[in-house]
């Protein structure tokens, strides 16, 4: 069909779609999203989205707004319901999941409280940083930060071995930095330069509603920005993070006091709460050898500082209204672009989902989630197992043997829907309903001990890394587990009584990029165990990588905002992810089809138009310039409408029903 006709039917759908009840769910093919003018065979997502981004601007308190946002937004509407009955029910049993949920959330929502405590609640930590006057209390201090959340200097947390998903292990991270990346302290962009030179007044302001002076503060904000720049200079690129093998360094104490010599590492572990840590993995050794060097050169009055302003840092959001504004205003509006502070509920209830998330999506998956959908889901997983397993016999570029193993991969893929079959124990978990900043550090250091708990006992792969109400999905190598919560699995992604062409194209296609995660080109360097480890015959890791190279010179030609191309680079395994999910979600639904045939045309579209228009309308997204520059520094996703336009190009199916020309043979394909 040429694009005059698409335009024409179009437009009638369109007249005809504004008769209809505004009510019902959203559905994944919807008609007034249309630009019917635009070029669908050059451009899509334009074609598909045009009329809804004409229409839909980010709103104040956003830097983006999207199909996604639009669920999210749904979701805390859910929440906050959850939220203020539990907070209102003073019957609910003490120490219940419920009685913690409305103590969190009365204590975010007791504006004047928070506003006559201004910096109180910090003052047991502020005191903690004032000792500091050696290597010792310098580690002492940065440990008990650690256990309230506060990442100063470098990061601590548990996970997994890489080389041994049996067990967990600690691990030491760069971090320390106040701005979102390292290159804002070393890149000549101007834009960068101008957020760094804004950075300086903001840290200035923050540390003045600390307690400084004007002029004090204004000269330890030069202090901080110069120990953050030489963190940052030793910092590795989040392109050289992909690299798994890059970021494990398995050691033990006296191995990292040799490495690192200038930290009293022990004293640190001690604090912590590990004084007998064993090995554990430091990600980036150059870094934690240079931080150990400035341990020694720089005055233990800069790193008290430096630890303070941290502290304000992480905890702002949580206290008097003029650290919120301040950090708004630079965080916000200067780096993402947003023009208004959201209100006060949702930004209540975010905290609630990051900090007690299992507590809160508990009630959530009560009352929202029925079982009929989970089924649902399980059915269509499965269905994209089967497409997977089915491509990776008939792909002819890989041997035998990698195929084998491959396939034994997919095989031993564990799938998580909705929400944990096993809740989370928050019974040691002490909140009240007085300070919001203190609820949050007591929340982060429940979690850490959760986490210390883990080392040297096996590892638990019924858990989750994410809350229901979340609206997103998740491929983890270590678990080889694919995971989509309760918080997704609604329209427009996902909709048990709409057809497969919406349901395949929309949260299809969301399940095919997670599966495809385990085999881009970080997942496929874990085996079927979830360990690090070669299972590539070198012919084939051969094979492989000139493939990718394809898809990163695609992708790295692709300049969302001025001048700015997208990091092929870094987008590589997100890229390699919407490719195959793309291509599997609808072999997937091909095999629902031959089961269960669909109309021949339904709203004027055949069966695989509306699957690949359900594709391209669940990434509509409209962004702020702040936030498109953000997301091509930090991201390792390429931005929405080159997540459509990418994929699509590559495929013969799209190109058949569409009517459109066919791509090179030397299109980006791997899955």
């Amino acid at each position: 069909m040429r694009k005059s006709l698409f335009a024409a039917v179009v437009a009638a759908l369109l007249a005809a779609s504004a008769l209809l009840a505004a009510d019902k769910p959203e559905p994944a093919v919807d008609l007034a999203k249309f630009e019917p003018t635009a070029d669908l065979c050059k451009d899509f997502y334009q074609w598909a989205n045009g009329g809804w981004l004409a229409k839909n601007p980010v709103p104040a308190d956003r830097s983006s707004w999207g199909a996604g946002s639009e669920l999210s937004e749904k979701n805390l509407e859910k929440l906050k319901a959850i939220a203020e009955e539990a907070a209102a029910d003073s019957a609910a049993p003490v120490g219940s999941v419920k009685a913690k949920i409305g103590a969190f959330y009365r204590s975010g929502m007791d504006e004047k409280s928070i506003e006559a405590g201004g910096v109180g609640p910090l003052d047991a930590e502020l005191s903690r940083i004032a000792a500091v006057h050696d290597a010792q209390t310098l580690a002492a201090a940065i440990a008990r930060l650690h256990r309230r959340g506060i990442n100063a200097a470098f990061g601590f947390f548990v996970t997994q071995d890489l080389k041994d998903s049996s067990v967990n292990q600690a691990w030491l991270y760069q971090g320390g930095l106040g701005l979102p990346d390292r290159e804002y302290y070393v890149s000549d962009d101007e834009k960068q330069k101008e957020i760094r030179r804004l950075y300086v007044p903001h840290v200035a302001t923050l540390l003045r509603l600390g307690g400084e002076t004007p002029e004090r503060a204004s000269a330890e904000a030069a202090t901080v920005e110069a120990i953050e720049t030489r963190l940052a200079k030793v910092s590795m690129t989040p392109v050289e993070q992909r690299d798994p093998k890059a970021i494990y360094h398995s050691m033990d104490l006296d191995e990292l006091t040799r490495l690192a010599p200038g930290f009293p590492w022990k004293s640190y572990f001690s604090g912590i709460g590990l004084a007998q840590p064993g090995r554990f993995n430091v990600g980036q050794p150059e870094f934690f050898r240079e931080f150990s060097r400035m341990v020694g050169d720089v005055p233990f009055g800069d790193w008290k500082t430096y630890l303070r302003w941290h502290l304000l840092h992480t905890e702002a959001p949580r206290l008097s209204s003029g650290f919120v504004e301040e950090n708004f205003r630079f965080f916000g509006r200067v780096v993402t672009g947003a023009r208004e502070l959201r209100p006060r509920w949702k930004r209540v209830l975010q905290a609630a989902d990051q900090e007690i998330g299992e507590a809160l999506g508990q009630l959530y998956v009560e009352k929202h989630f029925p079982p009929a959908a989970r089924a649902r889901a399980r059915e269509m997983i499965d269905n994209l197992i089967a497409a997977l397993r089915d491509r990776l016999g008939a792909i002819e570029w890989i041997g035998a043997d990698t195929r084998r193993q491959a396939l034994a991969k997919l095989g031993t893929i564990m799938v998580k829907v909705g929400y944990p079959d096993k809740w989370r124990d928050y019974s040691r978990l002490a909140l009240d309903a007085g300070s919001f900043a203190g609820n949050v550090m007591q929340a982060e250091e429940f979690e850490l001990n959760r986490n210390l708990a883990k080392i040297g006992h096996a590892v638990d792969r019924a858990e989750w890394g994410i809350t229901p109400p979340t609206v997103d999905a998740y491929y983890n190598p270590s678990f080889n587990e694919i995971v989509f919560p309760a918080g997704i699995l609604q329209p427009p992604f996902f909709d048990a009584g709409a057809d497969d062409a919406s349901n395949y194209g929309g949260i299809g296609a969301v399940i095919g990029h997670e599966l495809t995660h385990g085999f881009d080109d970080q997942g496929r360097q874990f085996d079927a165990r979830g360990n690090l480890k070669p299972w590539w015959t070198p012919e084939d890791e051969k094979r492989y990588n000139e493939r990718a190279a394809v898809v990163e010179k695609q992708f790295s030609g692709y300049v969302p905002i001025e001048s700015l191309h997208i990091n092929g680079k870094l987008t590589m395994g997100e890229n390699i992810a919407d490719l195959g999910g793309v291509k599997i979600a609808y072999l997937a639904f091909h095999k629902a089809l031959a089961r269960h045939p669909a109309p021949r045309v339904t709203d004027g579209f055949t069966p695989d138009q509306r699957f690949f228009i359900a594709y391209a309308q669940g990434w509509r997204r409209n962004q702020r310039p702040e936030n498109i520059r953000l997301m091509l520094a930090t991201d390792p996703h390429s931005p929405p409408k080159f997540r459509v336009n990418g994929p699509v190009s590559n495929m013969p199916e799209f190109a058949k029903a569409f009517g459109c020309a066919a791509p090179p043979a030397s299109r980006a394909e791997i899955w």
